[in-house]
């Protein structure tokens, strides 16, 4: 009796017991490539991130101007207002009209105290800020080492802590 062995294709049954060849030549520059693709999309993510914080900064930068325009149109009516107020006959201060006007003022500083807008202080004898103030008289017979406000003669304003419009004010020294 002859054993005859099937014929077996090796195409279809590969010996299992063989590990596939590979080249580590190759091995390495795949892993040369990966490393270098992982920094690239690093790269990328943080080109993106940066680019994302620098439109939001954009924007709200943008946001703050269009508040200041708005916000500076509006406050020579203030200041109007204001003068009107201080100008007040003695014999009107008790009307009710002249009350209900200066209950205008008290609503429309709440108002803008929920913009972020806040009065500049430049009461007299503070102490002059050339960020905050702009002196438009100087008393120069005034004696001392330090400069303060004597009057404030046009309130100044700060939206979200910057200055929009300085107060202009009458500096003297102590």
């Amino acid at each position: 009796m002859t054993k005859s062995t099937p014929d077996v294709d090796p195409k279809q049954n590969p010996k299992p017991n063989k590990a596939p060849k590979v080249d580590l030549s190759k091995q390495d520059d795949r892993d040369e490539e990966i490393i270098e693709l992982t920094l690239d999309l690093q790269r990328t993510r943080a080109d993106f991130e940066n680019y994302r914080k620098r439109v939001d900064a954009e924007k709200q930068a943008a946001r703050d101007a269009g508040a200041s325009s708005a916000v500076l149109k509006l406050l020579p009516v203030i200041d109007n207002i204001e003068r009107a107020i201080v100008y007040t006959p003695e014999e009107l201060k008790d009307n009710t009209w002249v009350q209900g006007v200066s209950g205008l003022v008290k609503h429309l500083e709440k108002s803008l105290d929920g913009l972020n807008v806040a009065r500049i202080d430049a009461k007299p004898g503070s102490e002059f800020n050339p960020e905050f103030h702009e002196a438009i008289q100087f008393d120069e017979d005034a004696v001392g080492d330090k400069e303060v406000i004597a009057e404030e003669l046009q309130a100044g304003y700060t939206l979200n802590g910057r200055v929009i419009r300085h107060s202009m004010v009458k500096v003297t020294r102590q």
